[in-house]
């Protein structure tokens, strides 16, 4: 069996994390994955921290793993001519620079698609590389903050409140990647690589969905309800009598189990979710009264058997050791060259067939310069020490 990118090669030019968790995704799906780093400092999130494992960042340990790591100034006339030997060997780019500038260098899609016609090259920005404000930078929390997501989350009364992931830069590297197969898949049928051109402002803007179609059916902004759902009654967070758990009714059928189980009485008022929905004010102090007497496992185990959905929030100790993700090889240990044992997040996707393969852990920096220049592009071990000495790679 092979994974399902095997023989396809990436150059790496991203930093931080919409890039590289894009590249990751792809790496652990088979493709070759080198990444490009400015030698000495390398990618940013190598100095995120604490905390540290050593001398290793977590941050830069959680989203670089299946990669090779190739110290390499390419503004450097040497480093240059390196470089474009790589891009030749290459079936994709990926670079997160504000748009603009690898143009200043040659090295935007319109300057390398004429020599590399297979090429296909995606560019992750903030805003993209159309419209007024392609030139802005693209950080998580501005646009989170821009694209909606903070004026929805949070309680009513209190500040817009961040998600705590960086969801901005993690699904827009989510996007990219599925470009970049899209691509590929493409370029199967017209021998022809593209450019993949993905914005963080739009990530976010397509994650609003059905807050979106609020807006647009209504021409009034949601507005911030805690863990309440807009149009789903009850779906949200509740506290039993040793802490909180989600009860997510999601149907008629599900309220009426939920009422046998929590001994409420039938009632018409609140029979459909649209009653339940336009009498939320009277119907959840009466879910909330009937709920918190007893513990969460209580509730979660009487609820699950009836088949009501719910669920304790946990912390991520509690999470990790929940024997599911266990079983679908979601923490994957491994060892690193210079952190020691570690654990990584698995993949969320199984294929059955061409599954994907954790098989290397983040590179130290510079890991894989000497090899790839020597194996790969046949630099000689002597031409190798000048371009250290001379501070190229």
């Amino acid at each position: 069996m092979t994974s399902p990118l095997n023989g396809i090669t990436i150059l790496d030019l991203t930093r931080v994390l919409s890039g590289p968790y894009c590249t990751m995704l792809l790496a652990d799906m088979g493709a070759r994955v080198i990444k490009i780093e400015q030698p000495r400092s390398g990618d940013d999130t190598r100095h995120w921290g604490p905390p540290f494992i050593g001398s290793e960042s977590a941050y830069f340990l959680s989203i670089n793993r299946n990669k090779e790591s190739v110290t390499l100034d390419f503004k450097h006339p040497e480093g240059r001519a390196l470089l474009d030997q790589l891009i030749a060997r290459s079936d994709v780019i990926v670079e997160n620079f504000r748009p603009g500038a690898l143009a200043r260098l040659g090295l935007d899609y319109a300057s390398l698609a004429p020599e590399n016609p297979r090429l296909i090259y995606c560019s992750i920005s903030g805003f993209g590389h159309t419209g007024p404000r392609q030139k802005e930078p693209g950080y998580d929390a501005v646009l989170q903050a821009e694209g909606g997501l903070m004026s929805i989350t949070g309680l009513p009364d209190a500040q817009p409140v961040r998600l705590g992931v960086a969801i901005a830069d993690i699904v827009t590297g989510m996007f990219a990647a599925q470009g970049i197969s899209m691509a590929l898949h493409a370029r199967e049928r017209t021998g022809r690589g593209q450019l993949v051109d993905v914005a963080m402002l739009d990530s976010v803007a397509a994650l609003l969905t059905y807050q979106a179609g609020i807006y647009f059916a209504t021409d009034t902004p949601p507005v911030r309800m805690g863990n309440r759902h807009p149009t789903i009654v009850p779906y949200e967070t509740f506290t039993a009598a040793d802490g909180d758990f989600v009860l997510a009714v999601g149907n008629d059928d599900q309220w009426r189990r939920f009422c046998e189980v929590a001994g409420i009485e039938a009632d018409e008022r609140f029979a459909t979710n649209r009653g339940r929905v336009t009498g939320y004010a009277e119907l959840r102090p009466l879910v909330a009264g009937k709920l918190r007497p007893h513990p969460r496992r209580y509730w979660i185990e009487k609820l699950a058997a009836a088949g009501v959905p719910c669920g304790a929030v946990r912390d991520l100790r509690e999470v990790f050791s929940d024997p599911q993700l266990a079983a679908r090889d979601m923490v994957v240990p491994m060892q690193h060259a210079a952190a020691g044992a570690i654990r990584v997040l698995g993949t969320p996707i199984k294929l059955s067939d061409t599954p994907a393969d954790l098989h290397a852990p983040p590179p130290t920096l510079g890991q894989h310069t000497d090899a790839v220049l020597v194996h790969d592009l046949g630099v000689t071990p002597d031409a190798v020490g000048h371009l250290r000495a001379t501070g190229v790679i």
